[in-house]
Protein backbone atom coordinates (compact mmCIF):
# COMPACT_ATOMS: atom_id res chain seq x y z
CA UNK A 1 0.00 0.00 0.00
CA UNK A 2 2.67 2.01 0.85
CA UNK A 3 4.29 1.83 -2.40
CA UNK A 4 1.32 3.00 -3.89
CA UNK A 5 0.44 5.91 -2.24
CA UNK A 6 4.54 6.91 -3.04
CA UNK A 7 4.09 5.97 -6.95
CA UNK A 8 0.57 8.43 -6.40
CA UNK A 9 2.50 11.19 -5.36
CA UNK A 10 5.37 10.92 -7.45
CA UNK A 11 2.94 10.81 -10.41
CA UNK A 12 0.73 13.94 -9.66
CA UNK A 13 3.74 15.92 -8.29
CA UNK A 14 4.18 19.46 -9.96
CA UNK A 15 7.18 19.82 -11.85
CA UNK A 16 10.21 20.95 -9.01
CA UNK A 17 12.18 23.89 -10.12
CA UNK A 18 16.01 22.71 -9.77
CA UNK A 19 16.56 27.06 -9.45
CA UNK A 20 18.62 27.98 -7.13
CA UNK A 21 17.41 31.13 -5.71
CA UNK A 22 21.42 32.23 -6.32
CA UNK A 23 20.51 31.91 -9.29
CA UNK A 24 17.44 34.15 -9.72
CA UNK A 25 17.53 37.74 -11.29
CA UNK A 26 16.80 40.82 -8.46
CA UNK A 27 14.07 42.45 -11.48
CA UNK A 28 11.41 40.29 -11.79
CA UNK A 29 10.26 41.51 -14.94
CA UNK A 30 13.70 39.99 -16.10
CA UNK A 31 13.70 36.51 -14.20
CA UNK A 32 9.73 36.04 -15.61
CA UNK A 33 11.66 36.49 -18.94
CA UNK A 34 14.35 33.93 -18.21
CA UNK A 35 11.73 31.15 -16.98
CA UNK A 36 9.71 31.77 -19.72
CA UNK A 37 12.44 31.28 -21.96
CA UNK A 38 13.53 28.60 -19.93
CA UNK A 39 10.62 26.68 -20.88
CA UNK A 40 11.61 26.18 -24.36
CA UNK A 41 15.25 24.68 -23.29
CA UNK A 42 15.78 20.91 -22.51
CA UNK A 43 18.92 20.11 -19.95
CA UNK A 44 21.60 18.26 -22.45
CA UNK A 45 22.29 15.38 -20.33
CA UNK A 46 18.78 14.99 -18.81
CA UNK A 47 15.35 12.78 -20.63
CA UNK A 48 12.83 15.89 -21.77
CA UNK A 49 13.55 17.86 -18.81
CA UNK A 50 13.78 21.83 -18.54
CA UNK A 51 16.64 23.43 -17.40
CA UNK A 52 14.52 24.93 -14.93
CA UNK A 53 13.52 21.04 -13.62
CA UNK A 54 17.24 19.90 -14.14
CA UNK A 55 19.67 19.64 -10.83
CA UNK A 56 22.48 18.65 -13.71
CA UNK A 57 25.46 20.55 -13.61
CA UNK A 58 25.19 21.67 -17.19
CA UNK A 59 21.71 22.60 -16.32
CA UNK A 60 22.88 25.50 -13.73
CA UNK A 61 25.75 26.49 -16.39
CA UNK A 62 22.84 26.87 -19.08
CA UNK A 63 20.52 28.72 -16.23
CA UNK A 64 23.41 31.28 -15.52
CA UNK A 65 24.39 31.54 -19.01
CA UNK A 66 20.69 32.18 -20.07
CA UNK A 67 20.19 34.93 -17.23
CA UNK A 68 23.69 36.57 -18.48
CA UNK A 69 22.57 37.41 -22.01
CA UNK A 70 19.48 38.76 -20.32
CA UNK A 71 21.18 41.29 -18.57
CA UNK A 72 23.08 41.92 -21.36
CA UNK A 73 19.76 42.93 -23.09
CA UNK A 74 19.82 40.22 -25.79
CA UNK A 75 16.01 39.49 -26.91
CA UNK A 76 13.92 35.51 -25.88
CA UNK A 77 14.88 34.69 -29.46
CA UNK A 78 18.87 36.15 -29.52
CA UNK A 79 18.95 33.71 -26.16
CA UNK A 80 17.76 31.22 -27.38
CA UNK A 81 19.86 31.29 -30.57
CA UNK A 82 23.36 31.53 -28.82
CA UNK A 83 22.31 28.16 -26.54
CA UNK A 84 21.20 26.56 -29.92
CA UNK A 85 24.37 27.83 -31.88
CA UNK A 86 26.58 26.65 -28.61
CA UNK A 87 24.84 23.34 -27.90
CA UNK A 88 23.09 22.31 -31.29
CA UNK A 89 19.68 22.28 -32.10
CA UNK A 90 18.92 19.26 -29.32
CA UNK A 91 18.55 21.67 -26.81
CA UNK A 92 15.59 22.76 -28.03
CA UNK A 93 12.16 21.02 -25.98
CA UNK A 94 10.27 21.92 -29.88
CA UNK A 95 12.49 21.35 -32.80
CA UNK A 96 12.85 23.77 -35.54
CA UNK A 97 10.76 22.29 -38.97
CA UNK A 98 13.83 22.02 -41.48
CA UNK A 99 15.46 18.91 -43.58
CA UNK A 100 17.27 17.91 -41.20
CA UNK A 101 14.45 17.32 -38.52
CA UNK A 102 11.63 15.60 -41.19
CA UNK A 103 12.11 12.46 -39.51
CA UNK A 104 11.72 13.46 -36.60
CA UNK A 105 8.49 15.05 -37.32
CA UNK A 106 6.96 13.10 -39.78
CA UNK A 107 8.27 9.22 -38.64
CA UNK A 108 5.41 8.55 -35.95
CA UNK A 109 2.90 9.02 -38.20
CA UNK A 110 4.95 7.02 -40.81
CA UNK A 111 5.11 4.19 -38.89
CA UNK A 112 1.84 4.31 -37.75
CA UNK A 113 0.27 4.33 -41.94
CA UNK A 114 3.04 1.60 -41.96
CA UNK A 115 1.25 -0.40 -38.96
CA UNK A 116 -1.77 0.01 -40.73
CA UNK A 117 -0.69 -1.23 -44.00
CA UNK A 118 0.72 -4.03 -42.19
CA UNK A 119 -2.43 -5.26 -40.84
CA UNK A 120 -4.57 -4.82 -43.56
CA UNK A 121 -2.91 -7.05 -45.50
CA UNK A 122 -2.74 -9.59 -43.03
CA UNK A 123 -6.37 -9.08 -42.98
CA UNK A 124 -7.17 -9.42 -45.99
CA UNK A 125 -4.79 -11.49 -47.42
CA UNK A 126 -5.39 -15.01 -45.93
CA UNK A 127 -8.72 -16.07 -46.14
CA UNK A 128 -10.17 -17.90 -44.26
CA UNK A 129 -10.25 -21.84 -45.09
CA UNK A 130 -13.39 -23.90 -44.24
CA UNK A 131 -13.08 -27.13 -43.36
CA UNK A 132 -12.07 -29.60 -45.80
CA UNK A 133 -14.58 -31.68 -47.62
CA UNK A 134 -14.97 -35.81 -45.76
CA UNK A 135 -13.23 -38.50 -48.29
CA UNK A 136 -15.38 -41.14 -48.59
CA UNK A 137 -13.39 -43.65 -46.45
CA UNK A 138 -13.87 -40.88 -43.55
CA UNK A 139 -17.78 -41.05 -44.71
CA UNK A 140 -17.39 -44.33 -44.34
CA UNK A 141 -15.90 -44.83 -40.59
CA UNK A 142 -18.51 -41.83 -39.52
CA UNK A 143 -21.46 -43.75 -40.39
CA UNK A 144 -19.59 -46.85 -38.81
CA UNK A 145 -19.44 -44.53 -35.53
CA UNK A 146 -22.99 -42.77 -35.81
CA UNK A 147 -25.48 -44.92 -37.93
CA UNK A 148 -28.43 -43.15 -39.41
CA UNK A 149 -26.88 -40.29 -38.87
CA UNK A 150 -26.64 -37.67 -41.86
CA UNK A 151 -23.18 -37.26 -43.08
CA UNK A 152 -21.92 -33.80 -45.64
Amino acid sequence: MRIFVLLFALFFAGAVHAVEPSEMLKDPVLEARAREVSKHLRCVVCQNETIDESNADIAKDMRLLLRTRILAGDSNDQVIQFLVSRYGDYVLLKPRFMASTYLLWFGPFIVLLLGAFVVYRRLKGTPVAGPAPLSPEEKAALEELAPGERTP
